[in-house]
């Protein structure tokens, strides 16, 4: 991922918390993942390694989707969808 943009075309917010290192990548996610409505979606790219396992737990035990992680060298895309019970 050369530039800022995850390249995920469906997404209505995107946030970039490179450089950030755990657990700031995954509390910035949910603390920004509360200001939206069920259905919005979200992406984020992150360049810690930790990201993918966090992310991918914060979706399951908050009811998000987690439509698609998505790497490129030390970086990781993923695109959020925001579940019903947010």
């Amino acid at each position: 991922m050369k530039n800022n943009r995850t390249d995920f075309a469906e997404t209505a917010s995107e946030i970039d918390l490179r450089g950030l290192r755990c657990p700031m990548p995954v509390l910035r996610t949910q603390k920004y993942l509360k200001t939206l409505r069920a259905g919005d979606r979200l992406a984020v790219l992150a360049d810690d390694p930790l990201a993918a396992i966090d992310i991918a737990n914060l979706c399951r035990e908050e009811g998000h989707l987690l439509i698609e992680s998505r790497s490129r060298g030390e970086e990781t895309g993923f695109l959020i969808e925001v579940g019903k019970d947010s």
